[in-house]
């Protein structure tokens, strides 16, 4: 009897101590997953690397890239974030909104990625794997026509390398790239592919009003974007025709094409004084509240991860 109960004993105290261990384990694990969800890096650190490398190898698996071109288009975005151009004429905006706020989030792991995908022509960041296909590979670095873009190939190969990677119901009937279609549904960002882009790789929280055709039900604009910019960073997804009118298009549809940062908002009267973010610049707007409302469809709202989104 008293053999059974001193082994019943042993049993007892290594199922706890096991219980203890899986506990603590579990702990250690939440702690460190909570911690990293936090770590990011600063501007300074991306330059003290990115600082470090005065030149590049040709890369085998990017041929039309140039090397001191593709280092001092890094280099360039590094320093100056506001130099992010999504290219004349593309379908690129919404990868060039999403890379401004990247470079705001985790610039180090912006300039550490994109040296990895040109140095091995693939990488994986945040438990993103970015494989970009064979004709990616060779339309980066060649794209012509696209005002700076042309002379920016790190942009170049980002922004194709996101469009290659994620997809959306705008793509459905292209999704293989060919010459050209940067400009073309290929490339098209619609707001929920948009919203998806930045929950993978943006160390933030995220909330989203709005829709592709149907605009957000908040009350007063005004007054839900400008608390929300009190707390993180805004993004816009706009009726781009209707605010930069073209001789060329003769129809100005009332749909979205365009994705933009905010930057500071104010109001007056009925005026709504507006800055924002697109095509490397920052642009004022003054706009009735009619008219804002009017152009506006979608508003995500980034937080970094310690601070909750509401």
């Amino acid at each position: 009897m008293k053999s059974y109960m001193q082994a019943g004993i042993r049993y007892f105290i290594k199922v706890v101590v096991l219980t203890c261990s899986v506990c603590l384990f579990s702990l250690a694990v939440k702690a460190l997953t909570t911690d990293s969800a936090k770590v990011t890096s600063t501007q300074q650190q991306a330059i003290d690397y990115i600082e470090k490398i005065n030149e590049l190898k040709p890369s085998v698996h990017w041929p039309k890239i140039k090397p001191g071109l593709f280092l001092k288009n890094l280099k360039t975005n590094i320093h100056n974030i506001v130099s992010i151009y999504p290219g004349s004429s593309t379908n690129f905006c919404g990868y060039g909104a999403l890379t401004y706020l990247f470079l705001q989030d985790d610039p180090l792991g912006y300039a550490t990625l994109l040296l990895q995908l040109y140095n091995e022509g693939k990488a994986t960041f945040r438990n993103i794997s970015f494989n970009p296909s064979a004709a990616i590979k060779r339309a980066a670095g060649a794209l012509k026509f696209k005002g700076l873009l042309d002379i920016n190939p790190a942009e170049q190969m980002w922004f194709l390398i996101l469009a290659d990677h994620y997809k959306g119901y705008l793509n459905i009937f292209n999704r293989k790239f060919d010459p050209g279609d940067e400009n073309r549904f290929w490339a098209s960002v619609n707001y929920a592919k948009f919203n998806r882009m930045g929950r993978d790789l943006l160390n933030y929280n995220s909330k989203a009003k709005g829709a592709d055709l149907m605009r957000p039900r908040v009350g007063s604009l005004y007054k839900y974007i400008s608390e929300k910019m009190k707390t993180g960073s805004v993004v816009l997804f706009i009726n781009n025709r209707i605010v930069h009118k073209k001789d060329h298009i003769k129809i100005k549809l009332g749909v979205p094409t365009h994705f933009i940062v905010a930057e500071k908002i104010s109001i007056e009267n009925d005026t709504i004084t507006f800055m924002y973010w697109d095509y490397g610049r920052k642009t004022q707007l003054q706009v009735s509240t009619a008219f804002f409302k009017r152009i506006v469809f979608g508003i995500t709202w980034f937080t970094k991860k310690e601070t909750d989104a509401e």
